[in-house]
């Protein structure tokens, strides 16, 4: 099973429980699994055999094929999205002259806290690998970066932007000559 299936199964039954508010025992019990399992699932360090998934999806009483719908394989959706600045979609509002309006990125995000900062980095400035708990955005004010992630590198310049998962870890480096600047959004779901 992939990495990127493994968490969204993960995230989709931790997501399931904590909609019910059920505890992690409770999960356990109702499904006949130690609590230790439910917990190493749900933080995606562990992949459970066919019948105890089966036994856990029963518990959160959901049907099967619900479960599943919208889980993707890899190929079918990147969890990291680049939007280069020509790819960017111009459209106007009513009422006004001299706006020129370009939608970067529309994304429904549902019970969740939006943190937004604004990232200097000095050249050659680099940090270790790091995970946050929120979807990222990234839009590009000057300079370029190097985002690296796992086993992946993604070059950004002026006006490119990206989004993916914060648990990916990740690091940006700055590649250019002079300081580079992003507007960084943080979208981080509400704890329930």
């Amino acid at each position: 099973m992939e990495d990127d299936i493994l968490i969204q199964i993960s995230n989709r039954i931790k997501e399931r429980r904590r909609d019910k508010n059920i505890t992690v025992q409770e999960l356990a019990s109702q499904a006949n699994v130690s609590k230790g399992l439910i917990s190493q699932i749900e933080n995606s360090r562990t992949i459970p055999s066919l019948m105890v998934l089966i036994d856990i999806i029963r518990a959160l009483e959901i049907d099967l094929n619900e479960f599943f719908k919208d889980i993707r394989t890899p190929g079918q959706q990147s969890p990291i999205l680049i939007m280069r600045k020509n790819e960017y979609e111009y459209f106007e509002k009513e009422h006004t002259s001299g706006f020129s309006y370009r939608r970067i990125l529309t994304k429904f995000v549902d019970h969740s806290t939006i943190d937004i900062v604004l990232l200097e980095l000095e050249p050659n400035a680099t940090r270790p690998l790091v995970e946050t708990d929120a979807y990222e955005y990234k839009y590009m004010l000057s300079g370029k970066v190097e985002y690296q992630f796992n086993d992946e590198k993604i070059h950004l310049e002026q006006g490119d932007s990206m989004l993916f998962d914060g648990r990916i870890p990740h690091t940006p480096i700055n590649t250019g000559d002079g300081p580079a600047s992003m507007l960084v959004v943080y979208f981080f779901e509400e704890k329930k």
